[in-house]
């Protein structure tokens, strides 16, 4: 709504178009001509919108990275630790916080149907999801669990988009080294 108002377009305007049928609601302030033409990550544009300070993560960057064959349900978006949890009804999010040491690094920003998208690189991504791998406790309700990561990591090697020293680097920053390390020894083993 904001940048609709900034090129001159009244809220008395978008009621009637929405009326009329000639802008779509997404949801609150999120508009959208009917006719748009939307691409195969049309969501994150969405998200990137409504949570301007989210990151894009663990599986939803994994599907966009083209490292797993996974089409998740809802769109996996970091937030700071006292960020406000954002109240969006399109498309489901699954809410993670990021302390602001994590959110600080691995981070690119991709443009997703002309807007500016924030998502986890490959080799972060990989080693978020080691991470966040366990299935017990509060700050894992809802993991993707290990065998995502283990794909993650297979296909992030297999498509050369990440490379064992910055997974290997990346991990010991992130303090799963430990956990990382046997996986990535076996899978580089006859490399």
């Amino acid at each position: 709504m904001r940048e609709l108002a900034a090129a001159g377009v009244t809220a008395t305007t978008v009621t009637r178009m929405k009326k009329a049928g000639e802008m779509i609601q997404l949801g609150r302030g999120l508009y959208q001509l009917p006719d748009a033409p939307a691409s195969a990550h049309h969501d994150l544009a969405v998200v990137a919108k409504a949570v301007p300070t989210g990151v894009i993560c663990l599986v939803s960057a994994l599907a966009f990275h083209e490292l797993t064959d996974v089409i998740p349900a809802r769109v996996w978006t970091a937030i700071g630790p006292k960020d406000r949890k954002p109240n969006l009804e399109y498309p489901a999010l699954q809410i993670v916080r990021f302390s602001d040491e994590h959110l600080a690094h691995g981070i690119k920003r991709h443009k997703i149907d002309g807007v500016a998208v924030s998502i986890t690189t490959p080799t972060r991504t990989i080693v978020d999801l080691f991470r966040y791998r366990q299935a017990q406790g509060r700050r894992f309700k809802a993991s993707p669990g290990l065998n995502i990561a283990l794909e993650g990591l297979r296909e992030g090697l297999r498509q050369r988009k990440s490379t064992p020293a910055e997974i290997a680097r990346s991990a010991e920053q992130a303090g799963v080294w430990s956990v990382v390390r046997p996986y990535l020894e076996a899978m580089t083993a006859n490399a």
